[in-house]
């Protein structure tokens, strides 16, 4: 039995008891970010914390992934828009959702990986995410990509 606030929860049904889920009120987390190299590394240091602390750990893919891909976006929002960007991690229902956003106003774009040394951070993001995207909020924009969690195909796709 799951307890919270002392009340008695059933257990999880036999649909989710076997997919690695945050714990209960650990699911979010924001943090905000300088406009300096070394934020970059932090930020990927928050994302395995986090992600360790959760207890998704186990699924090496999905942890190196997602350092990856932050690293890709904390790094495109110092180039691009030189200001302080924020990383939001949302972990629920089998889906890893990773944004950052920051106040430039350019929308991302996913270019051939060449042999070019930069340009790839967007290819990558289309390559390994389930689902990314990009809103404009308001002086600035959110880049986000969602990961499954739960280590078997299909996990985490929302049904059409």
């Amino acid at each position: 039995m799951l307890q919270l606030s002392g009340e008695a929860l059933p257990d999880p049904g036999p649909r989710y008891g076997a997919y690695p889920q945050p714990p209960l009120g650990a699911g979010h987390l924001s943090v905000e970010y300088d406009p300096r190299p070394s934020a970059v590394r932090e930020a990927r240091a928050e994302v395995r914390r986090q992600l360790e602390g959760w207890g998704l750990a186990d699924l090496e893919e999905v942890l190196d992934t997602t350092e990856l891909l932050v690293s890709e976006l904390a790094t495109n929002a110092l180039l691009h828009s030189a200001s302080r960007f924020r990383l939001t991690l949302t972990a629920a229902h089998g889906v890893l959702r990773c944004e950052v956003a920051d106040f430039g106003r350019r929308t991302p774009q996913v270019l051939a990986a060449g042999a070019s040394e930069s340009g790839r951070g967007m290819f990558l993001v289309d390559a390994l995410a389930l689902r990314w995207g990009c809103h404009q909020d308001g002086p600035g924009k959110t880049v986000w990509f969602e990961l499954g969690t739960c280590g078997s195909d299909g996990c985490g796709r929302r049904q059409p």
